[in-house]
């Protein structure tokens, strides 16, 4: 296959591939980032402690990270379409079991299998935008668009558990809900015309490819920055709530709404995203929106829960284009045909990040006795995180490799 043709056939990928996958990325959001609401109802229904509780969030979280690095070539060797398929059929089935159970532990059970098969399917998806796009601008503005549909997912899933917990309604209800939504897709997944996957040998890909990835310093550099990045958006969502719990002031109604107004931020600047990056060189606008989220946490340690609840919250805004971004160049530094694995790997990093950071700032807390201990961690992290893209704006390490792979 030629390069026009591979050209060609990313862009006649059919009308349903898009939607399909933004729909895929909204729905993963419903479930995972609505556990922060789900927490304290499982706490007080199964009488856990806080540790236990949290299972709920590290547990899925990791599973997704391990399914990603172990079962990511599956996009590469199954294709697309199967993966996704396979990925999704296994999540629905899950979800309906929601409704059999009445255990602590036969729901972690179910949230891990539901983990995996997210891995499954959001590699494929991640894949899968390779395929329909031809440069790496494009997959970086694509890859925005679908990171905003995440964020539409993060503020309606716990929307969608409050309205439950309102009405009388077990939280249960949202995985039969999401469980509904991902037959449909099932459907959409099964018609839709994908676009023709582009090989340049005829060699299987296994998971040894993933394997291998992690020790390419591109796969690695954009990995290690990907983890500085979750450790620190999931410091906001898991223990901003925490934090502001005691503030007392003119702002009350910010500390009350302060995830919901960090999420539709996050939601609405990955949007933008979509349109400031085909503008301006990526690598000036990463170092400068961690620059931004540095401030946000310094403020809030230096001048305390009176800034913070205003500062925390707006650091959506700032962190809305820096996963899709460098999750995307990750990728694009690799051929098409590997997509996959290397979608493993990142998530793999990614999801380890997303367990071992609130993990580790809880532990800090309970140590030092409070969240904004906690919330020093998180700065530091914010503070390697600025490092390192601000040496990447100014050596751009990458950008050989991703002018070799435009054409690949």
């Amino acid at each position: 296959m030629n390069v026009s043709s591979n050209k060609t056939s990313a862009k006649l990928g059919g009308p349903l591939i898009r939607p399909l996958t933004y729909l895929m990325f909204m729905m993963f959001a419903m479930t995972t980032d609505s556990v922060g609401v789900i927490i304290p109802e499982v706490i007080r229904e199964f009488q856990l402690s806080m540790t236990a509780g949290s299972s709920f969030h590290y547990a899925p979280m990791a599973a997704i990270g391990l399914a990603g690095v172990g079962l990511g070539f599956l996009a590469d060797r199954l294709g697309r379409k199967r993966t996704i398929i396979l990925g999704l059929s296994l999540f629905a089935l899950n979800s309906f079991l929601f409704a059999v159970g009445n255990s602590f532990l036969f729901f972690l059970g179910l949230l891990v299998v539901s983990g995996a098969a997210i891995g499954i399917f959001k590699t494929g998806a991640l894949a899968l935008v390779g395929d329909i796009t031809t440069t790496s601008r494009e997959h970086t503005a694509t890859m925005n668009m679908a990171e905003g549909f995440f964020g539409v997912g993060a503020i309606v899933g716990p929307a969608v558990v409050a309205a439950l917990l309102q009405a009388g309604v077990s939280w249960k209800w949202l995985y039969l809900i999401a469980g509904a939504l991902c037959v449909v897709l099932i459907v959409v997944a099964a018609f839709a015309k994908y676009p023709q996957a582009v090989r340049l040998n005829v060699e299987v890909v296994n998971i040894r490819d993933t394997m291998r990835m992690m020790g390419d310093p591109h796969a690695l550099g954009f990995s290690l920055g990907l983890f500085l990045y979750v450790a620190v958006e999931c410091s906001i969502y898991v223990w901003m709530p925490s934090l502001l719990a005691n503030y007392v002031g003119p702002a009350a109604w910010v500390a009350t709404y302060s995830i919901s107004i960090f999420f539709i931020l996050r939601a609405g600047g990955r949007f933008l995203g979509t349109w400031l990056l085909n503008l301006y060189d990526w690598t000036l606008i990463m170092a400068i929106l961690s620059a931004a989220i540095l401030l946000c946490f310094v403020g809030s340690i230096v001048f305390g829960e009176r800034a913070a609840v205003f500062l925390l919250p707006l650091s959506g805004l700032f962190m809305s284009m820096i996963y899709p971004t460098l999750n995307s160049k990750g990728i694009s530094c690799f051929p098409k045909r590997l997509h996959g694995s290397v979608s493993g790997v990142i998530l793999f990093f990614s999801c380890l990040a997303a367990a071992l950071g609130p993990l580790a700032m809880g532990a800090v807390s309970d140590a030092f006795g409070g969240a904004r201990s906690g919330f020093v961690l998180a700065t530091v992290f914010a503070g390697l995180l600025f490092s390192g893209l601000l040496a990447n704006c100014v050596a751009k390490p990458a950008s050989l490799r991703l002018s070799a792979m435009e054409n690949i």
